[in-house]
C-alpha cells in the first residue's frame, strides 16, 4: 500500500483536554518511536495507510450556529412513541429553555424549518434526517472465542438495515482498518467480514476516534453500531480523552456487548462494561448484551426500529460566548409518562482567528 500523509484539515494541537472543546479526532502524526497502531484505508476508497493517534491530538473547527440533536422517545411499555411534534418538545441548554427552529421525524421524513435555522455551512433541513452509518468490528485477542458470533451478528446487522447514505467500517485489533461505502456498494462487504481473522492487542478508543473524527461536521444523524468487548489495550488515546471525543461529538452509539475472555464478574469484565454503557448513556444509544445468535435478530430489529422513529431537533444557543466549555443538554415532554433518550451535551466553540 502506498504512504499517505495527514489530511491538510486536521491540524495537530498539543495534546490536552483543553482542545476538546472543538473536537478530539484521530488520523494524526505519530512519532515512529512511539508504536502506535496503523490506521490503513482500505478499498473501495483510495487505498492509503495513515498513522494513527498520536502524542498530538488535532482538531475540527466546529461551526455550532445549530445544534442538532437526535432523540428517542418510548412509553413506560417500552414502546416507541412516533406521534409527538415540535410543540411536545423542551429543550434546555444549562437549565435555560432555547427555541426550537428546526423539527424532523423520521417515520415520516418530514422537517419543519424556523427562520433562520440554516445551520453551518447553509445546511438545510432536508439533511438533518440523513443517516450515516459506522460499524466497528473488534478483531483482537479477547474476542476470538466469540468472534464467530461477533462476524455472524455483524452481517445480520448489515443485511437488515436500509442503506444508509454513507457507511464506514472499521475492522480493529492493533491495527485500524477503515473503509467507507456509498449507498450502492455496501453489498461487497459482507465477505471480507467473513474472511476476518482475529488476533492481537485492541484500540479500541482510538478506533472509535478514528470513525468520530470521519463523520465530523456531515449533517444529518450520525450512528455507530460497536462489536466488541469494551476492552482497551493498545489506544494513543486514554479513556479520559475518549469519553470526551465521544461527548465532544453527535454520534449515537449502540454497542453489542460481548463478554470476550474474561472471567465472569472480573474486573476487567466490569471495567469495559461500564465503559460501554458510559458512551451509549452520554449519546442517546443503548448497549445490548447477545448470547447466542438465536438473540440477534430481536436486537437488531430493535435498533432498526428505533432508527426509524428518531426526532431531530435544531436550535440556535441563547449563549453567545464562545468559551469552550461543556453546555448540558435536557430534552424534556409535555405529555406525561414518555422517556427519552439523547446526548447529555455538547463543548461550544471557541473564537476563530479572525474573531480575535
Amino acid at each position: 500500500m502506498g504512504a499517505s500523509r495527514i489530511p491538510a484539515e486536521v491540524t495537530p494541537v498539543r495534546r490536552t483536554l483543553v482542545s476538546i472543546h472543538s473536537l478530539l479526532a484521530l488520523a494524526l502524526a505519530m512519532p515512529a518511536a512511539a508504536q502506535a497502531p496503523e490506521v490503513v484505508v482500505e478499498a473501495p476508497t483510495p487505498t492509503a495507510v495513515l498513522p494513527a493517534p498520536a502524542a498530538d491530538t488535532p482538531v475540527f473547527r466546529m461551526e455550532l450556529d445549530v445544534t442538532h440533536v437526535t432523540i428517542s422517545v418510548r412509553d413506560d411499555d417500552d414502546r416507541l412513541v412516533t406521534n409527538l411534534t415540535k410543540d411536545d418538545f423542551v429543550v434546555t441548554e444549562d437549565g435555560k429553555p432555547q427555541d426550537v427552529l428546526v423539527f424532523g421525524n423520521a417515520l415520516d421524513g418530514t422537517t419543519i424549518e424556523g427562520e433562520g435555522s440554516a445551520g453551518a455551512g447553509g445546511r438545510r433541513g432536508r439533511d438533518v434526517l440523513a443517516l450515516d452509518l459506522g460499524l466497528l468490528l473488534d478483531t483482537s485477542e479477547s474476542m476470538l472465542k466469540e468472534l464467530r458470533l461477533s462476524k455472524q451478528a455483524a452481517v445480520r446487522f448489515l443485511d437488515t438495515i436500509p442503506r444508509a447514505r454513507e457507511l464506514f467500517t472499521i475492522f480493529f485489533d492493533e491495527e485500524i482498518r477503515l473503509s467507507r461505502y456509498d449507498s450502492e456498494n455496501q453489498q461487497g462487504l459482507f465477505e471480507r467480514i467473513h474472511e476476518l481473522k482475529g488476533g492481537g492487542n485492541t484500540a479500541l478508543f482510538d478506533a472509535i476516534a478514528t470513525y468520530i473524527s470521519r463523520v465530523h461536521g456531515a449533517p444529518g444523524r450520525k450512528t455507530l453500531v460497536l462489536f466488541s468487548d469494551g476492552e482497551d489495550s493498545r489506544s494513543t488515546l486514554g479513556l479520559g480523552e475518549c469519553i470526551d471525543v465521544v461527548r465532544s461529538s453527535g454520534v449515537t452509539i449502540y454497542p453489542i456487548a460481548f463478554s470476550g475472555g474474561f472471567s465472569a464478574g472480573s474486573s476487567r469484565a466490569l471495567k469495559a462494561r461500564v465503559f460501554l454503557q458510559q458512551i451509549a448513556e452520554m449519546t442517546g444509544g443503548q448497549v445490548f448484551s447477545p448470547h447466542s445468535s438465536r438473540e440477534l435478530a430481536a436486537i437488531f430489529q430493535k435498533i432498526l426500529d428505533e432508527l426509524a422513529a428518531q426526532y431531530v431537533l435544531g436550535f440556535v444557543s441563547s449563549n453567545t460566548a464562545q468559551d469552550g466549555r461543556f453546555r448540558k443538554l435536557k430534552v424534556e415532554l409535555k405529555r406525561p409518562g414518555l422517556k427519552v433518550r439523547h446526548r447529555h451535551g455538547y463543548y461550544a466553540p471557541l473564537p476563530t482567528t479572525a474573531d480575535k
